[in-house]
Formats: structure tokens, C-alpha cells, sequence
């Protein structure tokens, strides 16, 4: 499969093949940072045409797992690169043959159960203040993640989707410390002996509790939720915060005032291109009076990455610099004059975020997550 790869290049760009679309290459410019070098790099190490080497680990892991190479091929096996790309990580790792960024966030995770390496009793301090109880038998598990739970930004993104799912008048309960890692980012990096242990372990906790459906804050969990946990005995009605809160608005659960303010939708590459969930977000933006939803020249299946995905997030393997990916998706939000870019994952949420602070945009734009939006929209009476 990997010798069949032409080198075509159309994973590189967006469906029009006008921009390129993939950020390691863009970030750094050489082919075989794209899919289609990649493959051939991958191809020549499996040769022993090259070696390991600190150089081959960057190209290896600068990957954010975005899918836009998935998206735009054009040969019969596009729906495996990205399982090409994981092998071949996993193939590094099974020899402890992994870049030290790696090597750290696997320790950290094994260790901790998240990847800061914070104490696990940490983990459900989001919840104070939040009104959501312990998942005791509700009908729904909100489940947070590890950005939701340790990152600050995440933290405020999960509490605002947990009021608004219990202002929606849901049974709804978190599992607050004993929560741990869904795995996803674990998986892309290659680890999957840790993602399995993982993924078992979550869905033992899962079935013990009863529980039957999900509530996702992270788009990562979300699609490994519904694409991994399947396969490894862990069947469960999966959906992410936004799909809810389209249901909710649409069955009137909530009074939404005015909102006099323009703004740009980001889609989650792991919400969108991996789980094809693009609408229920803008309907939930359409449907406050008075905001003006505006496209990004890159939306939807050709939506540029934040570049926190694949584990980059916690690895930063692609780098800082004016050509990251984040500050590049910057530059696309602030060419539509929006006041607010929206986004709908916390991964997401603290790129770009960070990116406006990097930038000295605040000024100009700030970043909020769909719910927060929704929350400033509801009427106080």
C-alpha cells in the first residue's frame, strides 16, 4: 500500500487543490513532511534505506493527525494513511524508539493517569461550582477529558457546557476524579499497548456504573468513543455538547436574547473531517438572535488544523513559530472581521487561544467555546 502511494500531492491541499491544507508542511516546507513523503519515507525505512534518527522521529511525529491527507486522496487506500502513519509510530515505540516529548507524555500517563502528571484527585475539581453531580445512574455521563479537567481554559469551557446541560433540564452526572484518559491522542502517537489498558479500563468503569450514554466535551473522545471502544467490548450511545445544545435550542429549552456580534465557527478536525459533524455547531450559532455567522475561507472538510491534535498538544513536536498552525488559523479568522472565534474543543480552545495572546490580538478577536456563547445568550428571567 505504502510502494502505491504516487506522491501525487493532492493530500496536501485543500478539494480544490488551491491551498495547502496539511500543517506540517506548510510549517516546514519539505515533502516528506507531507502525507505523500511520509509514505515514501516510512517505505524507505522499512527498506533500511534510512535509519532511525532524531531527524526521522520529527517528520515521523510532526503529524496532528488532522485528516485533511484522508480528505483528498485520491487512491483507494485514503481511509489508512492515518493508520499508517499510527503503525509505524507504534512500531518506534514497541523498540522505546520514540522522540523524549513522547517518551514523557507515555510516563506521565502510566504514571498519572493524565498527561501533566497532576494528581488524579485533581481531576474533578472543575466540578465545584459547576451544580453537575457524580454520575450516580443519570441518564447521561458528561465526560470531560483531560484538557477539561486540568487546563484552565478547559476547565471553564466544561463548566459552562455542564450548566447548560442541566439548564436543558438533563439527567446528567460526571464522574469527576475517577474519571481518566479516553486514550485517543495515546493512540495517534503510536502507544497502543497504553491505550488499550486505557480503553479497557474505561469501559470496565463504564458498565460497572451502567452507563449507557455519552456526553463528550473533547471531539477526541468523542471519535474514540464511537470508532476504537466498539471493538473492545465498549458500546455506548455516544454524542458531543453541540449536537445536545442544537437538540436542546431547537426544543425550545432555552430563551436566547439578542446577540449584536459577529462570528467565525473553527471546526474541530476530530468533530469534522474525522466524525463528519459540521451543522449541529452553526445551527446552534444561527439560531441566537442577532449574531452573524461568517465562514472562514477554510471551513468544513477543508478546515485548517489548530495543530493540537495527534498528541501535539502536550508534545508540541511541530513547534512554535509564524507558520504553526494555530497563528496560521488565527489569520484566517481575523480575515473575516469577526468579533468571537468559536470553537467546540477545548484542544482547540487553548491553540488558539494562545495564539491570540502570542499575537497581541485580544483586542481584535477572542476566542469562546459554542457553549459560552450560548450561556451570554440565554435570558436571565
Amino acid at each position: 500500500m505504502i510502494h502505491r502511494c504516487f506522491r501525487c500531492g493532492f493530500c496536501k491541499f485543500t478539494d480544490d487543490y488551491h491551498e495547502v491544507n496539511c500543517p506540517s508542511y506548510l510549517k516546514f516546507g519539505f515533502d516528506t513532511f507531507a502525507s505523500g513523503g511520509r509514505m515514501w519515507l516510512i517505505r524507505a525505512w522499512l527498506n533500511e534505506e534510512v535509519q532511525n534518527s532524531r531527524r526521522y522521529w520529527d517528520i515521523l511525529y510532526s503529524c496532528v493527525t488532522c485528516g485533511n491527507c484522508e480528505a483528498h486522496c485520491i487512491m483507494p487506500f485514503k481511509d489508512d494513511l492515518l493508520n499508517v502513519f499510527e503503525t509505524a509510530k507504534a512500531e518506534q515505540e514497541s523498540y522505546g524508539l520514540v522522540p523524549p516529548a513522547v517518551k514523557n507524555y507515555f510516563r506521565a500517563l502510566s504514571e498519572s493517569g493524565n498527561p501533566y502528571g497532576e494528581p488524579q484527585d485533581k481531576r474533578g475539581e472543575w466540578v465545584d461550582g459547576s451544580g453537575i453531580e457524580i454520575y450516580s445512574g443519570q441518564e447521561y455521563l458528561f465526560y470531560v477529558g483531560d484538557v477539561g479537567s486540568y487546563e484552565e481554559r478547559g476547565k471553564a469551557m466544561a463548566r459552562s457546557v455542564a450548566a447548560l446541560l442541566l439548564r436543558g433540564g438533563l439527567s446528567v452526572g460526571t464522574l469527576g476524579s475517577e474519571e481518566q484518559s479516553d486514550g485517543n491522542d495515546v493512540k495517534a502517537l503510536g502507544g497502543r499497548k497504553l491505550f488499550k489498558q486505557l480503553a479497557e479500563k474505561n469501559i470496565r468503569k463504564f458498565h460497572e456504573k451502567g452507563v449507557r450514554k455519552i456526553i463528550t466535551l473533547d471531539p477526541h473522545a468523542f471519535t474514540t468513543f464511537t470508532r476504537d471502544y466498539p471493538g473492545l467490548g465498549g458500546e455506548f450511545q455516544v454524542r458531543h455538547y453541540t449536537q445536545i445544545l442544537d437538540d436542546l435550542i431547537k426544543n425550545e429549552k432555552f430563551p436566547l436574547t439578542t446577540q449584536k456580534i459577529k462570528v467565525t465557527y473553527h471546526d474541530p478536525c476530530y468533530l469534522g473531517r474525522h466524525s463528519g459533524i459540521y451543522d449541529p455547531p452553526r445551527q446552534v450559532l444561527r439560531a441566537i438572535p442577532g449574531l452573524e455567522l461568517t465562514e472562514m475561507h477554510r471551513n468544513k472538510v477543508n478546515a485548517f488544523c489548530c495543530g493540537g491534535g495527534g498528541g501535539n498538544l502536550f508534545t508540541d513536536i511541530i513547534g512554535i513559530g509564524e507558520q504553526s498552525p494555530a497563528k496560521v488559523r488565527l489569520r484566517d479568522a481575523l480575515e473575516t472581521g469577526a468579533d468571537v472565534l468559536a470553537v467546540g474543543c477545548p484542544l482547540c480552545s487553548k491553540m488558539l487561544d494562545d495564539a491570540v495572546k502570542a499575537q497581541g490580538c485580544d483586542s481584535r478577536i477572542k476566542v469562546q467555546d459554542v457553549a459560552e456563547i450560548v450561556a451570554n445568550a440565554i435570558a436571565t428571567k
